[in-house]
């Protein structure tokens, strides 16, 4: 029995600016796994590759991540081209993998099953119903509100949302993919909509202004802490479910495991690349005055 099993594909990223071009490893599950493997608990990770990036899983691996690498035809590509405002960002999909299946979980048992669907048709439905049998369901929502249209991503709502979201504990979006699920602008509203629509733990974060979680009616709201630099903010949402639901699973509370996850962000964009730091890192911030 595992404590957290995180399911998704490895995706091979392309990286375009006016200054380089860049291929590396990307993804839920990439930078998911590198934060929480630090955390001192029982994970396993789940993804799909295709041959000719293996060596991503073999990167993973050589860090001690316990890992199941299913075979794939293709690697999630994508192709993501910055301009000289990096606000605004075009988003490709060159290559999709092979959809997860539900015989492929037969023999995995955890208490905490925590999803990252890159695209719409990653992680069916009828999957997430049958993982959440086994254990709580905890979904990064992202993929599920993309529609890839002649190899462009355009944002989408996800039309199975009242089907699938009874079945979901934990659900991660930050403020533009909730208003997509929602309609709505507004933080507290919109997390309201999605706790009432069968969510049992709601995270919605804001980047600098925080994070806030609906729980049972409660409303806590997560400070954001100052980087001593703001280098690299991809994968940071990732890094902080990492954080959050290590945190949940030893048993400690929602405030203080929304301030560890937030701190475990922090960290993380002060630097290229997934998390690098340790644990007594974020706990060292979290005892600053």
């Amino acid at each position: 029995m595992y404590d957290i099993c995180c399911v998704g594909h490895i995706t091979h990223d392309k990286i375009v600016t006016p200054e380089a071009v860049v291929h590396m490893a990307g993804g839920t599950s990439f930078y998911f796994s590198n934060a929480i493997h630090k955390m001192d608990i029982r994970y396993h990770l789940v993804t799909a590759l295709g041959e000719a990036e293996m060596h991503f899983a073999d990167d993973l691996h050589a860090k001690g991540i316990d890992m199941e690498v299913l075979p794939s035809t293709h690697t999630v590509f994508f192709e993501n081209i910055y301009p000289e405002n990096r606000d605004h960002r075009t988003q490709r999909v060159l290559q999709k993998a092979d959809a997860f299946q539900i015989e492929a979980f037969e023999f995995i048992d955890a208490k905490i099953f925590h999803l990252g669907p890159l695209l719409a048709d990653d992680i069916s439905v009828a999957l997430i119903k049958s993982l959440a049998k086994k254990g709580m369901v905890s979904l990064d929502v992202q993929g599920y509100l993309r529609e890839v249209r002649n190899e462009n991503v355009y944002p989408v709502d996800w039309t199975e949302k009242n089907e699938a979201l009874p079945y979901i504990h934990f659900l991660k979006a930050n403020e533009t993919e909730m208003e997509k699920l929602t309609g709505m602008s507004d933080v507290r509203s919109g997390a309201k909509m999605l706790s009432e629509l069968g969510v049992k733990e709601v995270i919605i974060t804001l980047g600098s202004k925080g994070s806030v979680i609906l729980c049972e009616g409660i409303y806590y709201d997560i400070p954001a802490f100052v980087p001593n630099a703001i280098i690299d903010a991809t994968g940071c949402g990732d890094t902080y479910m990492a954080g959050y639901l290590s945190q949940r699973i030893k048993g400690k509370g929602i405030q203080y495991s929304g301030e560890f996850a937030a701190a475990m962000a922090t960290i993380k964009i002060n630097s290229s690349g997934p998390f690098v730091g340790t644990e007594n890192e974020v706990l060292g911030i979290l005892q600053k005055p």
